[in-house]
């Protein structure tokens, strides 16, 4: 929504996407567009859009109805303190209602206005800045990012001089799964994340997917400085403010300003608390910093569903947005004879339901506290919003696939709302190897704590500090980075580490030997050696 797991939840974006491979180049609009409507798929002008499934006035009045009941079972189940949805369709907001509290201290509840961190639907949102500021001549999707943001390159020299926006907004430069969110958890801004990219090693350029914060963000600072501008001035100069967003940004302190501001809570012993610790994501801001009300989040999703249009005038050029809602890169082969693919366009997942209808959407999550997702089916103009402020669960993930499941064949296929809680479980678990193991009961001794001080360095995290305060070692890594060493065996120590990227429970070794020191925590992609 946004450790290097599989799917890592600072920027999660796990959902069901099947649809069609595309080919690493932009996509052509067609020569005309079919116009959004709940016409049964059987006299579709455009064969392109037809689908055994259809979506009606009357099934979609049905999944609005379900939606309270549906919303609550959801937040029973789970505990999520607070929740907020909305629902467009035909071009008109049919639904939009706050549920829950949105600080749990407080006791103040949730309405449409409420503004919730969006976690990685931040992609989506500067996608369309990004399509705006293609309307305007600033750069293209192909415009390399080298060409803007100075000094900027990769491993592999060739993929670092013509890596495209494109390339970026489709996470598939080469760069390893949410490289570079380790570097912003130890404390490096923004500049410095992306000058370190540098130093990771790439799998084949424009052939992998590999999902990320920094690849987005490395090209929404391109088309900034491209601008002239701050990334959260230009998104509110171009989107927000033209569209009457008046709640949105992309800065967190406007977030943390608003009077009507539902903060992030995680589970302490059974129990939903406000995280003493909410998360601040300015440094990759284009990827995970935007934070919206559900009424805001509304009037973008009517425009996106108008094919670009906002009250019959062009806001942006369908030359410039169907390619960001179109598949551009696979998202990862399918494990089973006859399953579907998934595809992902730029800074949109773009998928197929199982009645054959495209499904343009992206999720957003926080384990410090934000569950969010807007899911649409562009044929029918219907979309739906979901915003919660719990530690991700799944909760907004359910509710949305519920409520398409109605729209679209009247009832629910299965129980959405299990399942995903089912699938974050999995994404909650802690890391490391020493989970769940007790301390050696008779450990082999350390050396004199002495002998382990000292600079250990390393290119892509920059030097760790280990030093010696009182009877206790002490690591330091990166500008903000601190952990306690506790002995566990020998010359291996045990770190505690706890973030957006490491969940509760999480343990890793600090192994020395000679002159090296290997952190298992920053070893996940073997960069986490380091020499004294």
């Amino acid at each position: 929504m946004e450790a290097n797991r599989s799917l890592r939840l600072s920027s999660i974006g796990i959902l069901l996407v099947v649809g069609l491979i595309a080919t690493g180049c932009t996509f052509a609009p067609a020569a005309s567009q079919p116009t959004p409507s709940s016409t049964p798929p059987e006299v579709n002008a455009d064969p392109s859009v037809d689908s055994l499934a259809s979506v009606t006035a009357e099934q979609v009045d049905a999944a609005v109805k379900d939606l309270p009941d549906a919303v609550r079972d959801a937040m029973d189940l789970s505990g999520t303190p607070g929740v907020g949805v909305g629902v467009v369709y035909d071009g008109e907001v049919v639904f939009a209602e706050g549920f829950g509290v949105r600080d749990v201290d407080s006791g103040d509840a949730v309405n449409a206005d409420t503004v919730f961190a969006m976690a990685s639907v931040s992609k989506s949102l500067g996608a369309t800045v990004v399509a705006r500021a293609i309307d305007e001549g600033i750069v293209t999707w192909d415009t390399p990012v080298a060409a803007n943001l100075e000094g900027f390159t990769l491993s592999d020299p060739y993929a670092g001089e013509n890596v495209t926006i494109a390339d970026m907004y489709a996470h598939r430069s080469g760069l390893y799964e949410h490289a570079g969110d380790e570097l912003e958890e130890i404390g490096y801004d923004r500049a410095e994340v992306l000058e370190r990219l540098r130093f990771v090693p790439l799998e084949p350029f424009r052939a992998v997917y590999h999902y990320g914060n920094f690849d987005i963000t490395a090209a929404g600072e391109s088309v900034a400085r491209a601008a002239g501008e701050d990334w959260a001035d230009l998104s509110e100069r171009l989107l927000y403010a033209p569209l009457g967003m008046t709640s949105t940004s992309s800065r967190f302190a406007d977030l943390e300003s608003r009077d009507n501001r539902a903060l992030g809570h995680i589970q302490q012993d059974g129990e939903w608390i406000v995280n003493p610790e909410q998360r601040q994501p300015d440094e990759q801001s284009p990827a995970g910093g935007a934070s919206s009300s559900i009424a805001d989040m509304l009037t973008w999703t009517t425009m996106l569903l108008a094919a670009g249009e906002q009250e019959g005038d062009v806001f942006i050029e369908q030359s410039s947005l169907l390619p960001a809602m179109s598949p551009q890169m696979i998202m990862g082969a399918p494990t089973q004879f006859g399953a579907r693919a998934g595809a992902y366009g730029y800074g949109f997942n773009v998928s197929t339901s199982v009645g054959g209808m495209v499904d343009v959407n992206h999720s957003g999550a926080f384990a410090m506290g934000t569950g969010t997702i807007v899911k649409m089916l562009p044929a029918a103009g219907l979309g739906i919003v979901v915003l919660s402020n719990a530690a991700a669960n799944g909760v907004a993930e359910g509710v949305a696939s519920r409520f398409m499941d109605i729209a679209q064949f009247g009832e629910e296929r299965r129980d959405w709302v299990t399942f995903w809680n089912g699938v974050f479980e999995r994404f909650n678990a802690p890391f490391g190897s020493l989970v769940g193991e007790e301390p050696p009961t008779d450990p082999e001794p350390a050396r004199a704590l002495a002998e382990y001080a000292g600079s250990y360095a390393n290119e892509y995290f920059g030097a760790a500090e280990v030093a010696v305060e009182g009877d206790d070692l002490v690591l330091r890594l990166g500008p903000t980075g601190e952990w306690p060493l506790e002995h566990w065996s020998g010359d291996e120590f045990v770190f505690r580490p706890y973030s957006e990227n490491a969940n509760p429970g999480s343990i890793s070794k600090a192994t020395f030997t000679g002159d090296t020191l290997v952190l298992e925590y920053f070893d996940q992609h073997d960069l986490g050696t380091f020499t004294r």
